[in-house]
Order: C-alpha cells, then structure tokens, then sequence
C-alpha cells in the first residue's frame, strides 16, 4: 500500500536567548509529566510491535504508510484544541525553552504565530503525502531517491507540531478527556521515529523526561497470589455429640 505527497519543506528551532545576560524565567511546571496524566494511555501494549518493519513489506512502503498515518492523526489531535490556538495565545511556535522558525523555500526565516506555523506544517505535509512522484500509489512506481529525507523534514515538523500541544494546550486536551489519545499518539510516533532514525535526538530532547515515561514499555502486571486450599470443616460424623439421657 503507497501513498502520495509532494512539495518542499525548510524550518528550524532556535532555544531563546538570556536578555542583557539576565537568566531566563523559570520554566513551569510541567502537568503533563504528572502521574495522574501519564498513566493514561488508549492502548496498554508494547508499541515496539507496532513500528517494527514487517519481513515482506518494502521500507520505504512501510515509512510511506507510518508517516501518512502519523500526519493524519497529529494533524486531527491538533484540530481538537485550534479554537485555544490562537495569534493571541500563541504569539510564537513554543515549546519548551524553545521557538520555533519557519523558513520558506528561499530560505526566508520567520517568526510566525503558533497557528500560523502549524498552518505552514499541515499545508506542506499534505503537499508532500499527496504527491504521486514522491509517495507513489501505483504499483511499480518508485520512491525518489530524495524519499527518506523528505519523510524525515515531515516527522520533524510533527514532532514540532506535539510539542507545543503538550507544553502549551494540555489543559485544554485534559478539559476534553483527550489525554490518553495524545499520550498513545506521542508515544507510538516516538518509538516509531527512533526505530528509524528518522528525527536526530538533538531536536527531540526537549521532550526527553516525557518520552522517557511514555515509551517505556509498562511492567507485567504481578502474578496473582495462588489460592490457597481450602479448609475443610469436619464432617457431621466426625464431631463429638452429647446425647441425652
């Protein structure tokens, strides 16, 4: 099974700077790195099973299928939360210490707004995955030698794209009871990422303290105490009775 996209792609993260040397602020306390919300997850299996590239599927057919998927479903996870996503809320692409630059075909650096930004990332996401020349459907077509970049500039611009829902819309998706989606979804496309080397861990280690809960697969359960046998009163023969006389 293939898919399709098409179009070109360039973007950048840059950590803020300390103005006049002062120090930064501090950063806030993260709630999506507690407990309460982390133990939450859709599906309770080890999702290495889910990534792991099948002996008869072609790679590049496998990467074609995973990231259209992974576009699809970050891009619905986002739409849940975008009324809160506003030029008003979000004046920049954060997350983290960290903003976020898009940079257009010539190179052109911005600062845009944080839905303006997303807007740039699904627009040539859906460019690039609807292109026949580069995600091919067609049997006997063949993927571009430029394939595997590609995929790699679209799954870091949706790494991009979730980490600012968790640093700056979980309240919002917790409101919504959509956190178990959201961790599911961060943690499948994680270890999807890393089992392909398709995101440099430079870029996601931002998010490194979440990864590391979300991706560690969960311990079995413990064993159930064996019952313990059953004490047999005595039989109604077997006891003592006083008889009258």
């Amino acid at each position: 099974m293939r898919f399709k996209r098409n179009g070109s792609y360039t973007l950048n993260r840059k950590s803020k700077t300390k103005p006049n040397g002062k120090k930064p602020p501090a950063e806030e306390k993260k709630q999506y790195l507690e407990p309460e919300f982390t133990k939450i997850r859709v599906v309770d299996f080890d999702l290495k099973e889910l990534v792991v590239l099948p002996r008869e599927i072609d790679l590049n057919e496998w990467l074609a299928s995973n990231t259209t998927t992974f576009f699809n479903l970050i891009n619905l996870q986002y739409s849940t939360i975008s009324e809160f996503c506003t030029g008003d809320t979000c004046q920049a692409m954060t997350a983290c210490n960290t903003i976020y630059y898009w940079y257009d075909e010539r190179g052109k650096k911005t600062k845009c707004t944080a839905p303006q930004y997303v807007d740039f990332v699904m627009s040539l996401c859906q460019k690039l995955v609807t292109d026949e020349e580069i995600f091919p459907t067609k049997y006997g077509k063949e993927f571009p030698n430029s394939f595997e970049s590609l995929v790699k500039k679209i799954c870091r611009y949706l790494f991009h794209v979730l980490a600012h829902l968790y640093w700056a819309h979980f309240k919002e998706t917790v409101a919504l009871d959509l956190q178990g989606h959201l961790n599911t979804l961060y943690a499948h496309f994680i270890v999807f990422v890393r089992e392909f080397n398709l995101v440099d861990p430079k870029e996601t280690c931002i998010m490194d303290d979440l990864s590391e809960i979300l991706c560690t697969p969960a311990p079995p359960p413990a064993p159930l105490p064996a019952p313990s046998a059953p004490t047999s009163s005595p039989s109604p023969s077997s006891q003592n009775h006083v008889t009258e006389r």
